[in-house]
């Protein structure tokens, strides 16, 4: 016949205590709030990004969903270091008529020619053939995956929830 033997102090206070202890270890090991910036929106604009926001998945090639700063942030953020998608920015700035999209599941992205030539730097690509347009930071350590399958995750939500935007070459 074997006995069990408790490892530790008897249960009670100190199996309480212990698992308060390791709740607090872990929330200061595991990341904090993603900042998404407030853009400047349109009221029906402002709504139609709320909606978007509210569909996003849990999950974004394989990462998961990081809470916001603010909650109710017209983005979301996923793993760590985070994707992070905000609706309603501008038009780049160095977009013009005839640069060229990717177009991944229905979507055109313009993404910076410095930004694609070097994977060891964040991305940005920005979904332009869409309304009010979305940009979705990659992190550099993402890059060697490739994005396209995180934004080709996020073509059916967009494609769902926002307008036709501008077309892409």
């Amino acid at each position: 016949m074997h006995l069990l033997r408790r490892l530790g102090p008897p249960a009670g206070r100190g199996v309480v205590v212990s698992a308060v202890l390791a709740a607090v270890l872990l929330s200061a090991c595991s990341p904090g709030r993603v900042q998404i910036d407030e853009p400047d929106l349109s009221e029906a604009d402002r709504a139609t990004c709320e909606a978007l926001v509210d569909d996003l998945p849990d999950t974004l090639a394989g990462e998961v969903r990081r809470s916001t700063d603010p909650d109710d942030a017209l983005g979301a953020a996923w793993g760590d270091p985070a994707y992070v998608l905000t609706c309603g920015v501008d038009e780049p700035s160095d977009y013009e008529p005839t640069a060229e999209c990717s177009v991944i599941e229905g979507v055109g992205w313009y993404v910076d020619e410095d930004q694609l030539g070097d994977l060891r730097v964040d991305a940005t690509p920005v979904a332009l053939s869409l309304e009010p347009y979305v940009a979705v930071l990659v992190p550099a350590r993402y890059r060697t995956d490739g994005i396209d399958g995180a934004l080709s995750e996020l073509a059916p939500v967009l494609k769902k929830h926002l307008g036709e935007g501008l077309s892409c070459l």
